[in-house]
């Protein structure tokens, strides 16, 4: 079989690159009110899980990490809220780029008609790191924050995999080949993705044992983090029903711009279209059905992502003048 010869392409430095998101569109602590009632009830659910050592998992789309963020999530990472967070591909690149040089996000529009989109020398690194930690046996999101953090990249302090690496909170990335700006790389290792984007799910999933009475969150993820969530749940009630235990309790919450019906809780017909929107179907719905509870919220995560943290907050403050009493 002919494959195409990477060794032809011109790479280029990312000092070339015109970029869309800087350093300055990283949005600062502050609170925002969402007013809509799934964010106090997951707060609560969030609370409770952490007293009962339930897991939290937050799953999530790169345009989270695009929409500038990083710092809430840090925060409740910081405060122990999370106990790990599910990225794909494309999200360990933003988050590798904000933390190397302070900018990312490039123009499709605009560089693929010269076949120049994605063809940036710096972020092509990734691939040698990404070899270097299958040799390691080590998992891709761990290995990546590692080297973020050791080598102390000038913008670390918006890394979520540094953060992940020094909390020793497992950042996993679930990665499509094909689909990531680094697969065009000549130095790309299809096997050495595979191992690790593998081990990190097999991470992913043993965090996933403990979500009885936990939460498990989708922020814009279409595909990756419903399909990765189905498979792993059910290894994990395999395991649970041989050992005559269950794992049905727990919150899910999906945030996305869709508008969906309020009666989200019942699966849409194959005739519509929103059938095929994954995330409703199976986090809102077959997931949760024998004793969970689910919630949506509409909005874009530079909204989502803040409401969430100050429903947080709120609790906690909440739970600690209750606790003073």
């Amino acid at each position: 079989m002919k494959i195409f010869d990477r060794n032809k392409l011109e790479i280029m430095p990312l000092s070339e690159r015109n970029h869309d998101l800087t350093y300055a569109n990283i949005i600062d602590l502050t609170p925002y009110q969402i007013k809509h009632e799934a964010f106090a009830h997951v707060s609560k659910a969030i609370y409770k899980a952490r007293s009962n050592n339930a897991s939290v998992i937050l799953m999530m789309g790169a345009h989270v990490i695009r929409s500038g963020v990083q710092k809430y999530i840090i925060d409740l990472m910081e405060k122990g809220f999370i106990s790990c967070i599910a990225m794909n591909g494309a999200g360990l690149i933003h988050d590798y780029e904000f933390a190397l040089i302070g900018k990312t996000t490039e123009s499709v529009s605009r560089y693929i008609k010269n076949g120049q989109f994605g063809l940036w020398k710096e972020t092509g690194r990734i691939n040698d790191i990404v070899t270097e930690a299958a040799n390691k046996n080590r998992g891709l999101g761990e290995y990546v924050g590692e080297i973020i953090e050791k080598e102390c990249f000038q913008y670390k302090d918006i890394s979520v995999l540094a953060t992940g690496y020094r909390l020793k909170i497992p950042v996993t990335i679930h990665v499509s080949i094909g689909s990531d700006i680094v697969h065009e790389h000549p130095n790309c290792d299809g096997a050495a993705y595979g191992k690790t984007s593998y081990t990190d799910f097999l991470s992913f999933t043993y965090v996933l044992q403990n979500i009885e009475n936990g939460v498990v969150m989708n922020f814009g993820s279409a595909v990756m983090a419903p399909e990765v969530f189905l498979k792993a749940l059910s290894m994990v009630r395999n395991v649970a029903h041989s050992e005559s235990t269950s794992i049905s309790n727990f919150v899910t919450l999906v945030c996305d711009l869709h508008d969906i019906p309020d009666n989200y809780f019942e699966e849409p017909p194959k005739s519509n279209p929103f059938y095929y929107f994954r995330p409703w179907k199976t986090m809102l719905v077959r997931t949760v059905s024998d004793g969970g509870r689910s919630y949506y919220v509409k909005g874009k995560h530079n909204t989502t992502i803040p409401g969430l943290w100050t429903a947080i907050i709120h609790q906690k403050n909440l739970s600690c003048k209750n606790s003073s009493k």
